[in-house]
């Protein structure tokens, strides 16, 4: 019997069976990887650079079978995979670029010495464990700032996506990259839990549910180590009075529908002012019913099937616990008959405090359509949530719509009038129970270093 099975949510077919490693092959890797860094540390940032690039070249020649990889492990439309292998190379090339200077020491006058220096210094063994919704931008994101850093890294990847896991390991053991800068590990939660304990590990990533987040967290705190939690959200997307409806409805539709709507930092509740509540309604439901589910290799399908059956179940256990509080289905709702986890893309409106579609987070094609007020009313319901890592605002008046992004939304990024996934040159991280830590724009190369003070007299 093996370990893991991975499965093919479009048809429930059955792709790999893979085990867990030992916990001595797991210590001799931990060994590897802490004599690798030894090595890797003493290298220049700009030899660093040089070998990232590499890694993205390299990526770039296995872009097809990984795609094709993510799309049949995780249900993702294909187009969507491309594009996604495409941040990562841009992730690559942007952290080559501008990484010789974000780690370049720093030299301080002060009057009481010759100088003062803050340099930045790289750690050890940064272990990541990421989820499938996005297989291998998470790894990169995490990975190419720690190996710019000077780190070595070790990747716990989701069960359900072990193979893109294992194949992102090729990828970079193909690269100029030493191969013991980068495994990724087969392991239980508890393997897991005992990892974080070893000296030789150094930090620790997680990228999942606040769920996750509290116990990695907690364990991390044990051990004293420093932990970068990137987890969920519900994340509001606002329409104001003065919002160019065209853009509104296109971008909140996509907003939501992207990697057929598992996606963190998503258009997850569409906060509308009373002013143009009905317009907005009435487009948007007209998008949705026009969304077609299909084969995710198929270019005519808008969205594929969820990445695991349990997590469709889950989502139409809290779409039916919505309803049952008072919510109402504008469109979609109901699970289809036949194989794969698929599930229509839905609108719950007379979304209240209490219900799931208000207070949680709906990792999948269901949106919550609020009616705000008025401005005052739809940023007090945007930051009512124990959740903060994105949002959105859309105004034709920019300057207001900057102003309350900066002053007022409670997140860690806000879009306005538009959206994008994550940028490079831009921090990616949010606050309150969506975590802590930043990751992108050149402060994720700094969450895991040694910020050192020499002071020279």
């Amino acid at each position: 019997m093996s370990d893991i099975t991975t499965i093919n949510p479009t048809t429930g077919a059955e792709i790999s069976n893979y085990n867990y490693m030992s916990n001595d092959e797991v210590n001799k890797i931990v060994d590897a990887s802490h004599n690798a860094f030894l090595e890797w540390r003493t290298v220049s940032h700009e030899e660093r650079g040089r070998i990232i690039k590499t890694i993205g070249d390299k990526l770039i020649e296995y872009k097809e079978e990984l795609s094709k990889l993510m799309t049949e492990e995780r249900g993702k439309l294909y187009g969507q995979s491309v594009q996604e292998i495409d941040l990562c190379k841009a992730i690559c090339d942007y952290t080559a670029d501008n990484g010789v200077a974000a780690l370049a020491d720093d030299e301080r006058e002060i009057e009481s010495m010759k100088k003062g220096l803050v340099t930045y210094q790289p750690i050890g063994i940064i272990y990541g464990m990421q989820p499938w919704n996005f297989p291998a931008y998470q790894v990169f994101r995490y990975t190419i700032a720690n190996l710019m850093a000077g780190n070595s890294v070790l990747l716990k990847h989701a069960s359900n996506v072990t193979g893109s896991g294992l194949l992102i390991e090729k990828i970079l053991h193909e690269s100029d990259l030493p191969n013991d800068l980068f495994r990724t590990i087969l392991i239980d939660h508890d393997q897991s839990e005992e990892l974080i304990g070893n000296d030789k590990v150094r930090g620790v990533t997680l990228t999942g549910s606040d769920d996750a987040g509290r116990i990695v967290g907690q364990q991390a705190a044990k051990a004293i180590k420093k932990a970068v939690l990137e987890l969920g959200s519900n994340d509001a997307f606002i329409v104001l009075e003065d919002a160019d409806m065209d853009t509104a409805v296109e971008t909140c539709t996509q907003a939501r529908l992207i990697n057929n709507g598992e996606t963190c930092v998503a258009a997850k509740r569409f906060i509308v002012v009373d002013s143009v509540y009905d317009e907005f309604r009435k487009r948007i439901v007209e998008k949705f019913e026009g969304t077609k589910a299909g084969d995710p290799m198929d270019d005519s399908s808008d969205i594929g099937p969820l990445a695991r059956k349990d997590l469709q179940e889950k989502l139409h256990e809290q779409v039916e616990q919505s309803v049952a509080k008072g919510a109402t289905i504008a469109v979609g709702g109901k699970v289809p008959e036949g194989k794969g986890s698929f599930y229509p893309a839905t609108i719950l409106e007379n979304v209240e405090k209490g219900q799931p579609a208000y207070d949680d987070e709906l990792f999948g094609p269901v949106a919550s359509l609020i009616r705000a007020k008025d401005e005052d009313d739809a940023m007090r319901i945007a930051n009512d949530s124990r959740y903060g890592l994105g949002g959105a605002i859309f105004s034709k008046d920019e300057e207001k719509a900057v102003r309350l992004a900066r002053e007022q939304f409670d997140t860690g990024m806000v879009y306005v009038n538009g959206y994008g996934l994550a940028n490079p040159a831009l921090p990616f991280g949010g606050v309150k129970n969506s975590g802590y830590g930043r990751e992108h724009g050149g402060f994720g190369i700094k969450e895991f270093v040694n910020i050192k003070a020499v002071h020279v007299f």
